[in-house]
């Protein structure tokens, strides 16, 4: 899941890896560092979602060293975008949250077809979406400060491991992007928003 602010985008997820009704793993990353000012959230086939996230680490850093210049949110996201709607006929089976800091904290949602959201607020993907998703519906507000939006974040994530079967693992990573880049927060980090 992912949400805005004005100054900040938090994208959270759970660690649960299922095949099928399997539990194959219960500490999966599922939110990546793309750069070091955007991340992403997968959903779907995680072999997929995997060599994607490769993929557009190494077009990023390849653009980056090409122009001189970082690549912007948008422009990721557009790429990203473009593979999907490219691959329509044997799709990747995934679903993206894109989150990044270009001037402002921008949020995007993709489909496994390309299609794109840019998101004012807060978004869902996944198998816990309807969880997680009455969290955020009832506790998000516009004028929300950095923790707010971190502890509205794991609340929604930790409803949707609740109830969901396909959600849940260890624990919640979460991300937060702002002017100042990517911080990935660790346990230590997340007791406090947890225990929220």
């Amino acid at each position: 899941m992912g949400v805005r602010t004005k100054d900040v985008v938090v994208l959270a997820a759970d660690q649960k890896a299922t095949m099928g009704s399997f539990a194959v793993d219960l500490d999966a990353q599922k939110v990546y560092r793309l750069t070091d000012h955007i991340g992403i959230t997968i959903a779907g086939g995680s072999g997929d979602a995997q060599t994607l996230v490769r993929f557009l680490r190494s077009q990023a850093k390849l653009f980056e060293i090409e122009r001189q210049n970082k690549i912007t949110t948008k422009a990721l996201v557009t790429f990203i975008a473009n593979i999907l709607s490219g691959n329509r006929y044997y799709p990747f089976m995934v679903q993206f949250i894109v989150g990044g800091y270009t001037g402002q904290p921008m949020l995007y949602s993709l489909d496994a077809v390309g299609s794109v959201s840019e998101i004012q607020d807060y978004t869902v993907t996944g198998s816990g979406s309807l969880h997680a998703v009455s969290v955020l519906d009832t506790q998000y507000s516009t004028s929300m400060k950095r923790d707010d939006a971190i502890k509205l974040a794991v609340r929604a994530v930790t409803a949707a491991k609740k109830r969901d079967i396909y959600s849940g693992g260890q624990s919640v990573t979460v991300m937060v992007i702002d002017s100042s880049g990517i911080q990935e927060l660790g346990k230590k980090d997340l007791e406090k928003y947890l225990a929220a």
